[in-house]
């Protein structure tokens, strides 16, 4: 991209008029990872941590966190999602998460997808954080879009 859309010609931020644009189906896939010590995963796997399933509360908060995008990233526009979606994989190293947000609108959702796995993300940091201090939040990435002018994209694979 040439130039940056949230700036004006005078070098002021300003929100991207989306008025003119066509509704299209929208959707966004993103994911995170959190790292974990084995004691954590330990009590994540048995469900011992004293605030309850993690996992549940954690899915719960990502899709809320989408829903708010809007009210957390300055120049987003609020955007009626029509689905959001939250999963989790569980590895010996700590918990992949995978955000899927869907609407029919004028702007993309990618935002959408990516606040929904950093707010279950850190939602995890919170629940767990009473017995792994020391845990790492990585890899929080745009895996692909679709919809709108610029189509269809897939971040590369890793070599």
């Amino acid at each position: 991209m040439s130039s940056l859309t949230h700036i004006d010609s005078d070098g002021n931020s300003r929100m991207v008029e989306v008025g003119p644009k066509p509704v299209t189906n929208r959707e966004a896939l993103a994911e995170g990872f959190i790292e974990l010590s084995s004691e954590a995963m330990s009590h994540l796997q048995s469900g011992t941590i004293a605030k309850g399933d993690v996992l549940m509360v954690a899915q719960l908060a990502g899709i809320q966190g989408a829903k708010r995008t809007a009210d957390l990233i300055p120049l987003c526009h609020p955007i009626p999602l029509t689905g959001v979606d939250v999963l989790f994989e569980r590895t010996s190293e700590g918990v992949w998460a995978r955000a899927t947000a869907r609407a029919q609108w004028r702007t993309g959702v990618e935002m959408e997808a990516l606040t929904a796995v950093s707010t279950a993300l850190l939602t995890i940091y919170d629940m767990v954080k009473a017995v792994d201090k020391n845990m790492t939040i990585r890899s929080v990435r745009l895996l692909e879009k679709r919809g709108g002018r610029s189509g269809e994209w897939r971040r590369p694979p890793m070599d």
